[in-house]
């Protein structure tokens, strides 16, 4: 939960494990000075004379210094004289001037704008560094004086806010983006002011301390502040470095009384011991260079060398000191890229979320067992992914369902293998459908609350996930107080949920409000969304071009899978053809630029009118009210390859209204530079996903390629008409498509050794009942088993049984009991063993009722029972009595939730009805109507929903002769459609059947 550490003697004296409430501190802004109207009198003075007085000059003293007409030969033999060289002078000031005058508009156009980053003007160095030192001055006395990029700013200002007394002060985790310009420009002021007062306050004197080098931490200069990165990458050649200045001075008292505790977090007029390697003309080195420093300043430099020492022999005692006085003061808008960290739980009671605490287990660091890390270690990616498979699954069996009684296509999907195996493993282990179902609920109820006010949906550039469970929404500007549950954060810009709260709503019938929020990895334990439909303008990604792509695959795959979204465009240009087939009706490719252009041109100009037409501002506001599931969808482009220079141009010039239009743009770029990036970030070769201006470092989430292929290869072998077998008609699949996973050997000779009944209440025949205490685990771990007769990953297992984590000496301690539990077959081979991948497998002697029920219908329709009408009849039945109810009906509540993943929720329902239908089939043959309507009611316990079971009911009732036991079925038939209605092909078939069930229906009524 965020909070500001301030710098109160009590708050560095207090216990962690008893954090108290807080309330931020008002910021003194001191009233601006008389001196500050001179310098920005002078400046405008300065400024009046370079920009009109200097062209003036030049056209009323000199003149056109350059030829009438066009030069001729003769023009090179004149005589060089002194108003050549005037001239030549001349035409150099002109371009001097024009130079200045661009770097002077460039400069305002981004200080009004509060949008981007300035422009560089080619060449233009010192002069573009004078032109925004002039407007500064000039715009101190205004509302824009500190007017600073959204998104740059603030990137996690100080902490502090409402805290609940069961959660401590621990590692923090940055945030980002701006608040509004006025509380930035007041907050510069009373930085300055801060500076100032410690500088007053120096005894004067000098002192030495060796020849250790020092940096003081300068004043904002317009919009350029310093940073730890900045100071790093002028003076030690690296801004990765910012690390080492860090560990120097951290917890150091500086000049105004206050401690480093965060690398982002520091004020101008600090003091920075530096590396002995640093180099650059602004440092100081003591005490050579003492005679050229002023005597406060050396004053400053001499307390500060003394507290290295002091840190040094007890440092342990001043972090939380350090930390609480890096906050201190007026630091709700830090002009030095402050950082914002929601602060996650006492690390005594961690509550991760699964898929992240996974990640941080012992048991998940002692081994990966080959699993891949990138899906490990992206919960929400890896829980939209593995839903979205299941769906898919689920789709195929339904539609193979239209096939032949006895012929049916794709009745076991198949089982894949190598990469495809590997990565199926990892979003089992990795998923975390718990937090998505949170995070959905989460921004839905606080869009219906909102809703219920009249207020308006706020702009919200990104969410953090902490590692506790908590939600932080960072807005763009402050929106009032949060509809409750929702808590104001550390500053009138975040809006926070706890977890707790967050598990307390219930599912909104309400249109997703941010739905392009994608993860972009993870800083300390907490997890970065960022909103690409809501930033003016584009996002662009430098790197290679193969770690662009892991990111730029990573994002689409989530955004086309995850779970709080309903409807959105995903446009992807160079790259992530093959990713169409995770969700073909989200994503589409386009081949180049152009095409990008003009599709886009259009859904601009479209979306601009449809939001003036429905007296919108932007397309929050439409996702509230009435029309809100139907209108305003995102559109999100993601554009691989960095474009030309004149297209990057124009995809700039497209994108400057986008954040209102709900369009968002992710570019990547070979350099450093694209033309209208609101913000920019760089993907590095170890992982690491930097934003040097937003003052973030995070462990990039990506997907490389192996995984995405392997990814698309689950998608695609799942899908009916492109996956193995896909291409056989409806009926016409072999033999090997329709093969159970497992067959048991159903003659007497086959009775196995362990049997469990999973089709009903669970019941295991063979074995002793384990310990009382263990018992329900062993039992789960045995019901996964016997559903995954191709062998489960031991991470898979862990996962399932401690969604929440485990130790690895717990997970191997139990799957010894489970050896130890199931025993040994008769010739001394261990009944649960370890399979060449690793994967745990059971002997075949282990049985489950499913699995001879899978085998009695295969044998019916395509073994023995094909040549043999009475074995068919013999085994259908069986089957049939094997059915007791649904799978593991008397399940303990809280366990077995790993079933959500799996399909045999769906698999089973149509394993029952299939059975029914060859049953009945088989009767019908016979005229034995009363045994086919047998068959069926015992299917119908089981598969209620299946239309087809209806159908034959129906068929075999008329099959009987009585209408009036066809008519009664026909009404319960209708009763239990309910609103919905009769399906339009039983009621098709009701009319066909029985013309005047509609008299009966009506008499009912």
């Amino acid at each position: 939960m965020p909070r500001r550490r301030t710098s109160s003697s009590a708050s560095s004296t207090a216990p962690s494990a008893a954090p108290r409430n807080r309330t931020p501190q008002p910021v003194r802004v001191r009233r601006r000075s008389f001196g500050d109207f001179v310098k920005a009198f002078l400046a405008f003075v300065v400024l009046l004379v370079l920009v009109v007085g200097v062209p003036l000059a030049l056209a009323t003293q000199i003149g056109w210094p350059l030829p009438d007409g066009a030069p001729g030969l003769d023009w090179l033999q004149r005589e060089i004289t002194v108003k050549t060289f005037l001239n030549i002078l001349t035409v150099v000031v002109w371009f001097a001037w024009a130079q200045f005058t661009a770097c002077v508009l460039v400069e305002v156009k981004a200080a009004l704008s509060g949008v981007g980053v300035p422009g560089r003007v080619p060449g233009s160095g010192p002069s573009q560094l004078l032109a925004r030192q002039l407007v500064a001055a000039l715009l101190l006395v205004g509302a824009t004086a500190a007017s600073l990029t959204p998104g740059l700013s603030q990137l996690g200002q100080s902490m502090e806010g409402n805290q609940k007394p069961s959660v401590a002060a621990a590692q923090q985790t940055p945030g980002i983006f701006a608040q509004q310009q006025e509380q930035a420009a007041g907050t510069a002021s009373a930085l300055a002011e801060q500076a100032g007062q410690a500088a007053a306050r120096a005894d004067g004197g000098s002192a030495a301390h060796g020849d250790t080098k020092y940096y003081r931490i300068q004043p904002p200069e317009g919009r350029h502040h310093d940073s730890l990165w900045e100071i790093a990458d002028r003076h030690l050649g690296d801004g990765r470095r910012y690390k080492e200045i860090f560990e120097l001075n951290k917890d150091r008292v500086q000049p105004d009384g206050s401690k480093l505790s965060e690398a982002s977090l520091i004020r101008p007029g600090w003091i920075m011991e530096m590396p002995g390697d640093a180099r650059g003309g602004e440092l100081v080195e003591m005490p050579d260079e003492a005679p050229n420093v002023s005597e406060q300043v050396r004053q400053q430099i001499s307390d500060y060398a003394r507290t290295g020492d002091h840190a040094q022999g007890g440092g342990g005692s001043g972090a939380q000191g350090g930390g609480s006085g890096a906050h201190g003061g007026g630091d709700n808008a830090q002009v030095s890229l402050p950082e914002q960290r929601p602060t996650p739980a006492t690390p005594a009671t961690p509550a991760p979320s699964a898929g992240q605490e996974h990640a941080a287990t012992p048991a998940a660091a002692d081994h990966s067992f080959g699993l891949p890390e990138a899906l490990l270690t992206a919960p929400l990616l890896a829980a939209g992914l593995l839903g979205a498979l299941g769906r898919r699954r689920r789709q195929a069996l339904w539609q193979s369902a239209l096939g032949s009684v006895g012929g049916r296509r794709g009745m076991e999907p198949p089982t894949p293998t190598g990469d495809a195996q590997d990565v199926q493993d990892a979003l089992l282990v990795g998923a975390d459908p718990e937090g998505v179902r949170l995070l959905d609920r989460a921004l839905r109820g606080l869009a219906a609350a909102l809703t219920a006010e009249s207020r308006p949906l706020p702009v919200v550039y990104a969410a953090w996930m902490g590692g506790n469970g908590d939600l932080h929404l960072q807005l763009a500007q402050p929106a009032g107080k949060p509809p409750a549950p929702w808590q104001l954060g550390q500053d009138q810009t975040f809006w926070m949920l706890a977890r707790a709260d967050a598990e307390r709503y219930e599912d909104a019938d309400t249109a997703a409000p941010y739905p392009g929020l994608v993860s972009l990895g993870t800083m300390d334990d907490s997890r970065l969304l960022l909103n690409l439909e809501s930033v003016p303008g584009i996002v662009s990604l430098g790197g290679t071009e193969a770690d662009r792509t892991a990111v730029f695959a990573s994002v689409a795959a989530e955004l086309a899978t995850n779970g709080w979204s309903d409807r959105m465009t995903i446009t992807l240009v160079g790259f992530g053809e093959d990713l169409t087939p995770l969700a073909p009706n989200r994503i589409r490719h386009l081949d180049g630029f152009e095409d990008l252009f003009e599709t886009m041109s259009a859904e601009t100009r479209q979306r601009r009118g449809a939001l003036g037409a429905a007296g919108h501002d932007s397309v929050l506001t439409g996702r509230t009210g009435p029309a809100q599931h139907t209108r305003w969808a995102p559109h999100l482009v993601l554009l691989a390859t960095q474009p030309s220079d004149e297209d990057a141009l124009r995809l700039a010039e497209l994108a400057a209204d986008a954040g209102r239009l709900g369009i968002g743009y992710l570019v990547g770029t070979e350099g450093t530079d694209l033309p209208g990036a609101a913000w920019e970030m760089r993907i590095t070769g170890e992982g690491k996903l930097l934003a040097p201006l937003l003052g973030l470092e995070l462990e990039a989430q990506t997907l490389p390629a192996a995984q995405r292929r392997a990814v698309v290869e689950l998608f695609t072998d799942a899908d009916p008409e492109h996956g193995p077998g896909g291409s056989d008609g409806p009926g016409g699949a072999s033999g090997t498509a329709n093969t159970p996973p497992f067959l048991v050997d159903i003659s007497e000779q086959g009775r196995p050794a362990v049997y469990a009944r999973l089709v009903g209440s669970y019941e295991i025949i063979g074995l002793d009942a384990p310990d009382d205490d263990r018992s329900a685990l062993l039992h789960e771990a045995l019901a996964l088993l016997l559903l995954h007769r191709e062998g489960v990953h031991p991470r898979v297992l862990s996962s399932a049984l401690w969604p929440r984590g485990v130790t690895a000496d717990v997970r191997d301690a139990l799957l010894e009991r489970l050896r130890a539990w199931l025993g040994t077959d008769p010739d001394g081979t261990p009944r649960l063993a370890t399979d060449a991948t690793g994967r745990l497998t059971l002997a075949k002697s282990v049985v489950s009722d499913l699995d001879v029920l899978r085998s009695l219908y295969y044998e019916a329709t395509q073994g023995r029972g094909v040549g043999s009408r009475q074995v068919r009849g013999r085994l259908l039945t069986d089957a049939l009595v094997l059915v007791r109810g649904p799978l593991l009906a008397d399940r303990p509540e809280g366990r077995y939730r790993w079933l959500t993943h799996e399909i045999i929720d769906a698999q089973l329902p149509l394993l029952v009805a299939d059975t029914g239908l060859a049953l009945c089939e088989f009767h019908l043959e016979k005229d034995r109507a009363e045994k086919a309507i047998e068959a069926l009611n015992a299917a119908l316990r089981t598969a209620p929903a299946d239309e087809r079971l209806w159908h034959e009911l129906l068929r075999a009732t008329h099959a009987t002769g009585d209408p009036d036991r066809l008519r009664a079925l026909a009404a319960d038939l209708v009763g239990r459609s309910g609103a919905r209605g009769v399906p339009p092909r039983t009621e098709a078939l009701l009319d066909e059947l029985l013309p005047t069930w509609r008299d009966g229906v009506a008499a009912a009524g």
